[in-house]
C-alpha cells in the first residue's frame, strides 16, 4: 500500500500546483485579496505532499519492495542501505521526483521568507513556480511513474544499482545540482511577476538577488562535486571532459552567472532591467534545456538517464511553452519599462556589462558547441563531434578576458569614474602582479608562458581585491559606521572573487605541469615520475559488502623518504557482474599523486597501470567552495529583505491595498 499512497500524494500535489498556477493568477488580475492570500498555504501543501510521495518511494527502496519496478530495475538486496536510499534519484523517474520536491522546496520556502513581498507580487511569483510545478508533475505521473508495479511477477532480487552511482559523490552531487538548477526557476518567476505588472525597477531586482545568488551557489557546488567525482572516480584522472550532460549544468551556471552581475546594476542604479530579466529568462531555460538533453535521448553520456523519445518530446513542448510564452510576454512588456539611466563608459556599470558579454558569450559558445552535433545529426548530415579542442579554443581567451574586468570591477564607482584613479587605485597591485607573473612559474621548470600569464591574471585580480578591501576597513575604522561598508554583499564578493582566482590558477597548473604514465609494470617493479618513486608491490583479493575487488599495492616514496601507501582496486560487483576502477589518491595542497589499474598483462601477475602526478589540482575544487560561500554570504545580506518605497505603477494601489 506505501507505492499506491505514494501515487496518490503525487496526484494531490499535482492538483494544488494546478489550484496554485491559476487561482492566485486570477486573484492578481482581479485585484481578489482572497485568492492572492492562499497561494502561500498551497506552496506549503504541495511541499507536504510532494515530501510524503518521495517518503514513499525511498521506503520502498529501503524495504526492498521489488513489486515496484523502479525498485527492481535500480537496486538490490545486497546493496548498503545509504546507495539503496541515493538509488531513489539515481534513475530517471525517481529523479523527476527529487526534482519536483525540490523545486516544491523553493516554492514554500519563498512563501515563508518573502513576508515582505506586496501580496500581488508574492501571488504572481508563487502562481508561476506553481505553473512550472504543473509541468514537472505531470511529466513524471504521465511518462514516468515512478510507482509501476511489477504484479503478478515480481523477482526476488533486484538487478541492482549503476556501480557508478554507488558512491558518496553521488549521494550528495545530484541533490545540489537540482537545487541550483530548479534555484534559477525563483529568478525566472520574479522576472515574469515583474513582466506581468509592468514593474522592473530596483524593487525587483533587490526581492530576487538573494535567491539567485543562494541557487547559484548551490549550482557551483553541484558542478564542483561532479568534477571531483569523475577525477577520482572514473580513473582517468581528468576533472572535465566537456560532455554534453557536462555543459548541460554549466551554461546555466554561466547565464546565472552573468545574471547575478546584472542584478547588482538593476538594484543599485536601475540599469539593464530589461536585459536582467531575459538573463532570467535565457538561465532558467538553460535549466530546462539541460534536462531535455539528458532524458530525451538524444545523447549518449555516462550521466544521461532516459532514452524514450515519448519523454523527449514532452519536456521539449514544455521546454517550447515556458520560452515561448515567457519570450513572448517579453516582447509585449520590456519595451515600455525599459532603463533610462545613464552612465559614463568609464565606470562600473560598464564593466558589469563587459562582464555580462563576456559571460553571455560564453554560455553561446557552448551552447552551440553542445547543439551543433545533434542539429546535423537531425538534418540527416552524418554525425559530428564537437570535442575538447574546440571549448579550449574558444572558452579559455573568454575567461583570459575576464579577469582584468574582474579585478577593476569592485575599485570602481558607479556611475563615473575616471583612468587616472584606476591608474592609482591598481599601479601597486599591477606592478606586484607583473613580479609575480614572471618570478612564481621560474621556481618550476621548465618555464611555462600559460602559467606565468595565470599567475599575473589571478595575481592581479586578488591584489587588487585585498587593497580594497584594506581601503574600506581602514575607513571603518576611522569613520562613523564605516563598517556599514564592509556589508554581506561586499565581503561574498570579495570571497567569490579570489575562489575563482583559485580556480584559475588550479585549472592552468594542472593543464600544463600535469604528468602522466601510462604502462605495464610486475610485482617488485619501480617507476618514476615527477621526482616520486612509484613501488608496484604484489596484488590482493579484498571483498566489500556488494563486490570484490582486486586490490594493487603501491608504496610510494621521494627522495628515498615514504610519502604514501596506495592501494588502487579493480572491483566486479556481484548482482551486476559490472567492473570498475576505483583510483587511489594521495592527495595535498599543492600535488595529487594518482593510481588507477588497467587490466591484467599477461599470466604472470603484470598489470597495466595509469601513473599521475597533479598539481594544484585540489585549487580548482577549493575555488568553488569559495565561490560558493561568497554567494551564500551575499545572499544572507538584510539589505534584500528591506522594504523601500517603490516607483510608482499602475499596480500601487491594489499593491499597498494588499
Amino acid at each position: 500500500m506505501i507505492p499506491e499512497f505514494g501515487h496518490f500524494a503525487l496526484i494531490l500535489a499535482l492538483c494544488l500546483a494546478l489550484i496554485l498556477a491559476t487561482v492566485p493568477a486570477w486573484g492578481a488580475w482581479r485585484g481578489n485579496s482572497v485568492a492572492m492570500s492562499l497561494a502561500p498555504s498551497l506552496a506549503v501543501g504541495i511541499l507536504v505532499f510532494v515530501g510524503i510521495s518521495f517518503g514513499c518511494l525511498a521506503a520502498a527502496f529501503l524495504q526492498d519492495d521489488f513489486s515496484v519496478q523502479l525498485v527492481a530495475s535500480h537496486s538490490n538486496t545486497l546493496l548498503p542501505p545509504i546507495y539503496k536510499f541515493s538509488a531513489v534519484w539515481g534513475n530517471h523517474e525517481g529523479s523527476l521526483v527529487l526534482w519536483a520536491l525540490i523545486l516544491a522546496f523553493w516554492t514554500a520556502a519563498v512563501a515563508l521568507f518573502s513576508s515582505q513581498l506586496p501580496l500581488l507580487v508574492l501571488s504572481r511569483v508563487l502562481s508561476v513556480m506553481g505553473a512550472i510545478s504543473v509541468g514537472f508533475l505531470s511529466f513524471s505521473l504521465i511518462t514516468s511513474n515512478p510507482f509501476a508495479r511489477l504484479l503478478p511477477g515480481a523477482p526476488a532480487d533486484g538487478a541492482d544499482l549503476n556501480p557508478l552511482l554507488q558512491d558518496p559523490g553521488l549521494i550528495i552531487h545530484p541533490p545540489l545540482l537540482y537545487m541550483g538548477y530548479v534555484g534559477f526557476s525563483v529568478a525566472f518567476a520574479f522576472a515574469i511577476a515583474a513582466l506581468l505588472g509592468g514593474r522592473l525597477d530596483a524593487s525587483w531586482a533587490r526581492w530576487s538577488r538573494p535567491w539567485t545568488n543562494t541557487a547559484w551557489a548551490f549550482l557551483t557546488l553541484g558542478i564542483m562535486l561532479g568534477s571531483w567525482w569523475a577525477y577520482y572516480e572514473l580513473g582517468w584522472g581528468g576533472w572535465w571532459f566537456w560532455d554534453p550532460v557536462e555543459n548541460a549544468s554549466f551554461m546555466p551556471w554561466l547565464a546565472g552567472t552573468a545574471l547575478v552581475h546584472s542584478l547588482a546594476a538593476t538594484e543599485k542604479r536601475g540599469l539593464f532591467k530589461s536585459w536582467t530579466v531575459l538573463l532570467a529568462i535565457f538561465a532558467f531555460s538553460l535549466s530546462l534545456l539541460g534536462t531535455f538533453l539528458v532524458r530525451s535521448g538524444v545523447l549518449t553520456s555516462v550521466h544521461a538517464f532516459a532514452v524514450d523519445p515519448e519523454r523527449g518530446m514532452f519536456i521539449l513542448v514544455f521546454l517550447a511553452l515556458v520560452v515561448g510564452g515567457s519570450l513572448t510576454l517579453y516582447a509585449l512588456r520590456a519595451p515600455a519599462v525599459s532603463s533610462r539611466v545613464s552612465f559614463a563608459w568609464v565606470s562600473r556599470e560598464s564593466l558589469l556589462l563587459c562582464n555580462n558579454v563576456v559571460f553571455l558569450v560564453a554560455a553561446l559558445t557552448v551552447l552551440f558547441g553542445t547543439m551543433f552535433p545533434l542539429i546535423v545529426d537531425a538534418l540527416g548530415m552524418g554525425k559530428v563531434s564537437v570535442g575538447p579542442p574546440y571549448f579550449n579554443a574558444v572558452f579559455v581567451p573568454l575567461m583570459a578576458l575576464l579577469v582584468p574586468v574582474m579585478g577593476l570591477g569592485p575599485v570602481s564607482r558607479w556611475k563615473r569614474d575616471s583612468l587616472s584613479r584606476w591608474r592609482g587605485e591598481l599601479i601597486i597591485p599591477t606592478v606586484v602582479a607583473v613580479l609575480c607573473g614572471i618570478t612564481l612559474p621560474a621556481l618550476h621548470a621548465p618555464y611555462n608562458i600559460w602559467v606565468a600569464l595565470a599567475v599575473l591574471l589571478s595575481s592581479w585580480l586578488v591584489l587588487g581585491l585585498v587593497k580594497d578591501f584594506w581601503e574600506r576597513l581602514r575607513s571603518a575604522s576611522t569613520t562613523a559606521g564605516g563598517l556599514r561598508r564592509l556589508t554581506p554583499g561586499y565581503c561574498g564578493m570579495v570571497i567569490a572573487h579570489l575562489g575563482f582566482a583559485a580556480c584559475v590558477i588550479g585549472i592552468v597548473a594542472t593543464s600544463q605541469y600535469s604528468v602522466e604514465h601510462d604502462l605495464k609494470m610486475d610485482p617488485g617493479d619501480t617507476r618514476e615520475m615527477a621526482g616520486y618513486n612509484f613501488r608496484f608491490i604484489e596484488v590482493a583479493e579484498v571483498s566489500g559488502p556488494n563486490f570484490v575487488a582486486q586490490e594493487a599495492r603501491f608504496e610510494v616514496t621521494e627522495d628515498g623518504v615514504p610519502v604514501a601507501s596506495m592501494n588502487p582496486q579493480k572491483r566486479r560487483y556481484l548482482a551486476s557482474g559490472s567492473v570498475m576502477t576505483e583510483a587511489a589518491i594521495d592527495a595535498g595542497l599543492f600535488r595529487d599523486l594518482y593510481v588507477a589499474m588497467g587490466e591484467p598483462v599477461g599470466d604472470n601477475g603484470a598489470w597495466a597501470m595509469r601513473l599521475h602526478y597533479k598539481p594544484m589540482v585540489r585549487w580548482m575544487w577549493l575555488g568553488a567552495i569559495l565561490m560558493a560561500i561568497g554567494a551564500f554570504t551575499a545572499a544572507a545580506d538584510k539589505r534584500y529583505r528591506r522594504q523601500r518605497k517603490a516607483l510608482p505603477t499602475a499596480d500601487e494601489a491594489v499593491l499597498h491595498g494588499a
